[in-house]
């Protein structure tokens, strides 16, 4: 049984706090399926946007293939995401909503081998919010500390 591959966007939770999350497929070529395989992924600076009743994912950097022969693509192309329609409408009117974004937040392969970007509703913290988000993970880690 092969690693299942999990990459987290950090950036997302420390800057945003999420409210309601979303599966949405990945639209992708052949030679980034695998690098995404390989977990040459990076998602630090990675936003989603809505555009034409579609929802699309950019500045998410996936690493040149290094197998590949003379087919490379762009690592930072803006990739569709597939989502309901539905789902799209209440992102959609949501975000226009001040203060709310759409942050990708992880990244996965399912159980039958497709790409997966989980993505969540999030509004943007304030100084003072991230710091006390940070007391908090901080609290917990000496807790259990000390309980071993």
């Amino acid at each position: 049984m092969e690693k299942q591959l999990h990459i987290v966007n950090r950036k997302a939770t420390h800057d945003f706090t999420l409210l309601e999350n979303f599966t949405a497929g990945i639209i992708l070529t052949g030679t980034e399926i695998k690098s995404v395989r390989m977990g040459k992924v990076n998602m630090s600076d990675a936003f989603c946007y809505i555009k034409d009743g579609e929802i699309y994912v950019r500045n998410m950097h996936i690493s040149d293939y290094d197998r590949s022969s003379f087919y490379k693509h762009d690592p930072k192309r803006a990739r569709k995401l597939l989502l309901n329609k539905r789902e799209i409408k209440k992102l959609s009117t949501r975000v226009k909503e001040k203060g709310f974004t759409i942050a990708p937040v992880r990244l996965f392969l399912s159980d039958t081998g497709y790409a997966k970007l989980e993505i969540a509703l999030a509004k943007g913290k304030n100084t003072y919010d991230k710091r006390d988000s940070l007391k908090e993970k901080d609290l917990k880690r000496e807790m259990g500390r000390t309980d071993d």
